[in-house]
């Protein structure tokens, strides 16, 4: 790819925090607020250029139309859906994002990162909108009080893991939810990974 100059190098960067930390591209707009450009016009011509020197890719008919190039987003770890940390919900299958985090940060290292929605696990430290590090290792069996990831039927939980014999327990960290009861002679049970981190972006520092 060619060389940028700072300026370039500076708009690239704004991209890349604003896609890690709102999980969206930004729009034309809000890249002309953020730099003090005059018109909107200012603002695509960095972008054409920053697309011509192959570090992103542009969709036309769309605000967020700002993609980065594949070699871009090699480093860190996919964003993946939200998971609720509540009542079970079907997670979104596709990618939010990709965050700039280090999959070696975390023991044993991560394979994805995914959102939380719901304070089920307010009392383990775990809040609404925190994004979870996690370990996706069929290798892995869940210990009890492991903390996983749980497709239930078709949708998606974060608990502590409990097992008695053909019963498992996905228990929540906060008494206001119940216990999802298990039945694996009956129900549909996936783990979709175990919990190896917790990060906590912008504004739910």
């Amino acid at each position: 790819m060619d060389e940028l100059t700072p300026r370039q190098s500076e708009i690239l960067g704004w991209i890349r925090t604003r896609m890690a930390e709102d999980s969206l591209p930004p729009t034309r707009a809000e890249l002309m607020r953020a730099f003090g450009f005059r018109s909107p016009n200012a603002a695509e011509s960095h972008l054409r250029v920053l697309a011509r020197k192959g570090y992103i890719l542009l969709q036309n008919g769309t605000a967020r139309g700002i993609r980065l190039c594949a070699s871009e987003e090699e480093t860190g770890l996919p964003l993946i859906g939200r998971v609720a940390a509540g009542q079970p919900m079907l997670a979104e299958e596709f990618r939010e994002g990709q965050l700039p985090v280090d999959p070696k940060l975390f023991s044993p290292g991560a394979d994805y990162l995914l959102r939380v929605q719901g304070m089920s696990m307010r009392d383990a430290g775990i809040l609404d909108g925190d994004i979870l590090a996690v370990r996706h290792d069929a290798s892995l069996t869940p210990q009890d009080g492991q903390m996983v990831v749980a497709r239930v039927n078709g949708e998606v939980t974060v608990k502590r893991w409990k097992r008695d014999g053909k019963q498992v327990w996905l228990l929540p960290e906060n008494p206001d939810f119940s216990p999802i009861s298990v039945d694996l002679q009956r129900d549909s049970l996936t783990i979709e990974g175990v919990v190896v981190g917790l990060l906590r972006i912008g504004g739910n520092l």
